[in-house]
């Protein structure tokens, strides 16, 4: 962490053009998971088999990347999102995802110079950005991801003391319960169901790095994305399309963590 520290104060700018490379280069491979965790799942593979093999490939036609295909950022620019042997067109979330990670890894190094700071924050980013595409694509929050992110949360404030760890304990708990409870009040009333058990995991995840005291306005803000998300897409999905809540938590879970950081809320 010190060694951290005096890089960034002494060359911060390079400090964050450096961080931005990083996040380009876990952005491509939370592109990765991003495609293939939910199909390794519904194959039952094991997430080491279903990420690592086979090697990058075209899914149109099968073709290996070369290293210069899959440079981050660069090689979809030069290639001008096509593979180079079929011309088939790459899908443009990759690069979406290789430029936002950058993007915010680069600022989060920018506006917070402590190395505990930035880097939960491009921990709980690299959690939070694959689950939110799987879970709009596929209405699916791997445990995959979730579990090592409550874990993580967890031994985070143990060994930062950014919370109590009491506290980021019962962050959890509470997480967990609320939408538990909501799940089951819902379906007695309705016989229908609500959530998904999903959606109760990663709210105790965010719960753990975040702590119990700031889960109601996780949950608002959560809440509130939720129903702007479904009135911007009602015109363009059916009366009973189902709307995700694992994107709101993670909007929110990001910008809870972060004015956190930033001493804005407790």
């Amino acid at each position: 962490m010190s060694l951290l520290l005096m890089l960034r104060d002494q060359f911060p700018l390079q400090f964050c053009i450096m961080g931005g490379i990083l996040g380009a280069i876990l952005g491509s491979f939370l592109g990765v998971v991003v495609e293939r965790l939910p199909a390794s799942i519904q194959a039952e593979e094991t997430m080491t088999d279903g990420l690592m093999y086979p090697p990058s490939h075209c899914a149109q036609c099968q073709h290996s990347l070369r290293w210069w295909e899959n440079i981050p950022l660069l090689s979809w620019l030069l290639l001008r999102g096509r593979c180079v042997h079929c011309h088939t067109a790459i899908p443009a979330r990759l690069l979406m995802i290789e430029a936002m990670t950058s993007l915010f890894f680069a600022l989060s190094c920018w506006g917070f110079p402590e190395p505990q700071d930035f880097l939960s924050l491009w921990i709980v980013w690299c959690a939070l950005l694959p689950l939110t595409l799987i879970d709009l694509r596929h209405l699916l929050l791997p445990d995959a991801i979730t579990q090592p992110l409550l874990w993580g949360g967890l031994l985070w404030n143990a060994l930062t003391g950014h919370l109590l760890l009491v506290d980021a304990l019962y962050g959890a708990v509470a997480g967990y319960l609320a939408l538990w409870l909501l799940y089951w009040f819902f379906l007695l009333l309705t016989r229908r169901e609500g959530l998904g058990f999903g959606d109760f995991k990663l709210l105790a995840a965010l719960g753990a790095w975040v702590g119990w005291q700031a889960l109601p306005t996780l949950v608002l803000i959560a809440a509130s994305s939720s129903i702007i998300f479904y009135f911007f897409t009602r015109q363009h999905s059916g009366k009973n399309t189902i709307i995700p809540f694992g994107p709101g938590l993670s909007v929110a879970g990001i910008i809870v963590l972060t004015l956190q950081l930033a001493d804005y809320i407790v």
